[in-house]
């Protein structure tokens, strides 16, 4: 699904009334992209402006997600537990995209 800025009346700038707000994408397999444009209000930087947040119960499969990424990438913030209680961690690829993997729900 899509929403533009337009939809949501968050933009008095016309020329943003097209750009995408709010789009999802599930996957079959439970998973959910989601993504925005950049208002134009907010500095745009080609390539560096992409960050994936993979998110979930399944900690198992989370924590094979953020090995692999993380093994041929950059670790920014260690997966470990965070203040709200899940686990969470954030690295770059070696492509330069940005992953955030939060594993909900997990005691100590």
């Amino acid at each position: 699904s899509m929403d533009t800025f337009a939809s949501y009346g968050a933009s008095e700038d016309p020329s943003e009334g097209d750009k995408i707000m709010h789009a999802q994408l599930d996957t079959p397999s439970g998973l959910t992209l989601m993504a925005s444009d950049t208002p134009n209000s907010m500095e745009y930087t080609p390539g560096g402006s992409i960050s994936i947040s993979l998110s979930g119960e399944n900690e198992d499969e989370l924590r094979g997600y953020w090995e692999k990424l993380s093994a041929s990438g950059t670790v920014a913030m260690p997966l470990e537990k965070a203040p709200w209680g899940d686990y969470f961690g954030m690295c770059v690829d070696r492509y330069g995209v940005t992953w955030m993997v939060n594993i909900a729900g997990q005691a100590s």
